[in-house]
């Protein structure tokens, strides 16, 4: 990716700015420098909020003079709060170059008339503040960013040596070496003889298992290797971990719907949220790393119980077709229909599907409504350019996995009938008996929403949890890291 560059609305606003006031000095020579001095307050404060302060020209500003009339001096200040002002409004970064078919708008707001009232205020780090996200959630990862700052400083995690997986019951260096890092963030609190702090107990066995949980590691119990690398994560590069998820929640504009649906694909779930508050919670399946599923916000405008499922071309290709191959009778057993390029449904029984070419795949796949659909009971539909949805599952068993990237880029949700009563509920006719009583049938039934349902689709890989600080989850599409070389200016975003 390109180097980051300063985007125009800044530029312009600086010439806003010293255009309304004639030209004249905003920060220097005006016989007092509280405005300056707040200024580099608020810069410094930056690192806070993920951000680097010297992109802020911290150590110019700190050397300065601004009792003294200085016009470049007073530029560098004025490009500092406009800098930081966007970053914290906006975002370091443009999301439509991290996230390929971001749909969300930014934040329309006039950074030169907010920057010329907080001088005239004296308000110069309240109205920095102001601009930053105002939510809880992004308070709570601003307090694990110092939290993990401090671990980081005081190099509090003791690493575990490479080696073979480490299983309960297991003795030796390495296993105390396990117990180490697990008492040093709480994991393990029970103490043990010193003869027997390198053996892998049950409470030790226990930790590791809620760990690869919480993450969404594979939960097998065992120090493997995916395990060890999580374990050895230093802290510095969870400081940069959560730098980069507060960014992201830059990106996304206040929230203003009363009723709003939000999926974060890495922690495999749906939040159910009225007026802020998350209500509900669904696991939810996403898309396997070679067909991810997107970043993007929409509105929820309707919902199809028993629906049929057209068959999108690449999936009949590289999922149907070879399992046809495999077993020609699973057509009929599916329930799909075939179709012709004219729409003319086909006697699957006279096709020999080693003959059909995935190439120039001559057919259309449908699937009737019914037990094995691959939608379930019920899809809920909010149009969007990258045609992702959510959508009931067959294969309910894999909502018990931990690890949850098994679709072709759609979302498959739990408890979907309870997801359809959320939607529903206040809407004339349909009551949740009514709602239950149509999916127990086959009939395809469209209900639209009498108001559209705002849904977005984050990449969060830190979860801040109510009363429980931040959860750090795994990264299935590996995004972290380029976020992170971006907000250090290019730099390495390797594990330290």
């Amino acid at each position: 990716m390109p180097p980051y560059e300063a985007p125009c609305p800044v530029c312009t606003d600086f010439d806003r700015f010293y255009d309304a006031r004639g030209n004249a000095l905003a920060w220097t020579g005006q016989g007092e420098t509280a405005n300056y001095e707040a200024l580099l307050a608020a810069v410094a404060e930056a690192a806070g909020h993920g951000l680097d302060p010297e992109h802020y020209a911290y150590s110019g500003l700190a050397a300065g003079n601004p009792r003294r009339a200085d016009r470049d001096l007073d530029e560098m200040a004025t490009r500092a709060w406009l800098d930081l002002a966007h970053d914290l409004t906006h975002g370091r970064l443009d999301p439509r170059r991290m996230e390929p078919g971001w749909t969300l708008a930014r934040r329309d707001t006039d950074l030169a008339a907010r920057l010329a009232r907080a001088l005239e205020t004296g308000d110069v780090a309240g109205s920095l503040a102001a601009l930053a996200p105002q939510d809880d959630g992004y308070r709570q990862l601003r307090t694990g960013l110092s939290a993990f700052r401090d671990v980081a400083a005081k190099n509090a995690w003791p690493a575990v040596a490479p080696g073979p997986a480490l299983h309960p019951d297991d003795r030796g260096p390495r296993v105390a070496q396990l117990r180490a890092r697990l008492e040093a963030t709480g994991a393990v609190t029970r103490q043990v003889p010193a003869e027997d702090r390198d053996l892998f107990d049950a409470d030790m066995a226990a930790a590791v298992l809620r760990l690869q949980r919480r993450a969404h590691l594979e939960d097998d119990g065992i120090v493997g290797a995916g395990m060890l690398a999580w374990l050895n994560t230093p802290a510095s590069y969870r400081v940069r971990q959560i730098a980069a998820n507060l960014e992201r929640r830059r990106w996304h504009p206040d929230a203003t719907a009363t009723r709003r649906l939000r999926v974060n694909i890495p922690d495999f779930a749906l939040d159910v949220i009225e007026a802020g508050d998350v209500v509900a919670q669904h696991r939810v399946i996403v898309g396997r790393p070679s067909r991810r599923t997107p970043v993007f916000s929409a509105e929820m405008a309707y919902i199809i119980l028993n629906p049929w499922w057209e068959t999108p071309h690449s999936i009949a290709v590289r999922d149907e077709l070879p399992s046809f191959r495999a077993d020609p009778g699973a057509v009929e057993r599916l329930g799909f229909q075939v179709l012709d390029r004219d729409g003319n449904i086909v006697d699957s029984g006279e096709i020999d599907w080693d003959l059909v070419s995935a190439r120039d795949f001559p057919y259309r796949l449908r699937q009737a409504p019914g037990p094995l659909n691959a939608l379930g009971e019920v899809k809920f539909i909010f149009p969007n350019p990258h045609n992702t949805y959510l959508h009931d599952t067959p294969s309910r068993h894999l909502f018990e996995e931990s690890r949850r990237t098994f679709s072709s880029g759609c979302m498959r949700v739990d408890r979907p009938a309870d997801l359809a009563h959320w939607v529903t509920s206040g809407m004339t006719g349909w009551p949740a008996k009514r709602v239950d009583a149509v999916m127990a049938g086959n009939a395809e039934t469209r209900i639209d929403l009498d108001a559209r349902i705002p849904v977005d689709v984050v990449y969060w890989t830190v979860v801040p949890e109510a009363g429980a600080g931040i959860r750090l989850v795994d990264d299935p599409y590996n995004k972290d890291s380029f976020i992170i070389d971006e907000l250090s200016g290019g730099g390495s975003a390797d594990q330290e």
